[in-house]
């Protein structure tokens, strides 16, 4: 087998792989080379874009560290990622999940219920609490619940380590035994994604901006439960129908509370304002 062309060169690759031993890695590895390659046929690539390509796929690996995963931001702003969530994560009458995004942290510090996790973040106070379910409505104990967000101007803790003196606004906490979660943090900011790098010069040429409504990200776990990665939007936010990530459901924006000072729903008393936030999740039963 030689002597191809743009016709041949297809079928060619695909007889090449035919005897893939598993049948999964199969089927995906054949439909990708078919769509790859039509691809190129279509948009008649030249030598100079495709070179282009791979390398700003090789600048996308490097600028990737422990902090910065810049392939899981191209993922997310060509609608990737919210594309896979889609398919795997239909599921009427339970809280629906949205992308993890680049700033997730392994293992995080575990807090008591109620504890206070800015840390060195500033910004408004918030009080966030809710209940946590299975479907049908049962309350879930010691769910565990990671929690994470931005700060005032729109920064993570690990953007500005140095600054915060280590990880704040996150946390992991688990539920009591009705299923109740609590905590003070501060209220996030919308806030625009690294665009200092090859996912930023992309936007850029396509004429698009970096921002992503203020959220808080929730991801929560419980046996015999599919985990859930989700966020809760603030509702008002003004980059709400243009995420740069497509990360936004109707069902995940929600209210969050101004306070002129008062009594806080865990019984303290704040002279400043303050925001609250109450929002319960269900979980998918496996």
């Amino acid at each position: 087998m030689r002597n191809f062309n743009e016709l041949t060169i297809t079928d060619a690759v695909v007889d090449r792989i035919k005897n893939t031993p598993d049948d999964r890695l199969k089927q995906i590895s054949t439909s990708l080379i078919r769509h790859l390659h039509n691809f190129v046929r279509d948009v008649r690539l030249t030598e100079a874009e495709w070179a282009y390509a791979i390398d700003f796929l090789a600048r996308t690996g490097k600028i990737c560290d422990g902090n910065r995963q810049e392939f899981i931001l191209l993922s997310d702003t060509l609608g990737v990622s919210m594309l896979v969530d889609a398919i795997n994560h239909a599921s009427p009458g339970t809280t629906e999940s949205t992308v993890l995004g680049p700033f997730y942290v392994q293992n995080p510090p575990e807090y008591p219920l109620g504890a206070d996790i800015r840390g060195a973040l500033k910004g408004d106070p918030l009080y966030a609490h809710g209940r946590i379910t299975s479907s049908d409505g049962r309350p879930l104990t010691n769910a565990i619940v990671d929690v994470w967000h931005s700060d005032k101007d729109g920064y993570y803790d690990v953007q500005h380590l140095d600054e915060t003196g280590g990880l704040a606004g996150r946390a992991r906490f688990r539920t009591d035994k009705d299923g109740l979660y609590r905590f003070w943090s501060i209220k996030p900011a919308a806030y625009p994604i690294p665009y200092d790098g090859p996912v930023g010069d992309m936007l850029q040429a396509q004429a698009r901006h970096p921002w992503r409504p203020a959220h808080v990200h929730f991801m929560i776990e419980a046996p015999d439960h599919e985990k859930l990665t989700t966020h809760v939007f603030v509702d008002g936010d003004q980059y709400l129908d243009s995420d740069a990530v497509f990360g936004v459901k109707d069902s995940l924006v929600a209210n969050f509370v101004r306070h002129d000072g008062g009594i806080a729903p865990d019984g303290q008393k704040l002279d400043d304002p303050f925001f609250t936030l109450e929002y319960d999740f269900r979980l998918k039963k496996r």
